[in-house]
């Protein structure tokens, strides 16, 4: 319903912003020098950046969005996280 973004130029190009609004989702943008605001999802990414992708070579897009995807599964539902109490995502916010 809503995408949330920072104020990058790709976020804010009319192409992008275009695409985004006629697929009826609603932008939200975060105020400038508010870098902190995207903190929890920018360090999700960094995660999966050097636990994952980075650690791989993956021979197809295919193969890429379906490791990827095992690894979510994996942080979200098996992963024990020290900030939730040595307790998985899935067990705290139901997911």
């Amino acid at each position: 319903e809503i995408l949330n973004s920072d104020q990058g130029s790709h976020f804010t190009s009319p192409k992008y912003t275009d695409l985004v609004l006629e697929n009826t989702i609603k932008i939200s943008m975060d105020g400038k020098k508010r870098a902190l605001d995207n903190i929890i999802t920018e360090r999700l990414w960094r995660t999966i950046k050097y636990e994952e992708v980075y650690l791989k070579e993956y021979n197809s897009p295919r193969e890429a969005r379906k490791e990827i995807g095992n690894f979510i599964q994996f942080y979200n539902h098996e992963r024990l996280h020290q900030s939730l109490g040595y307790k998985t995502p899935a067990s705290v916010y139901g997911l």
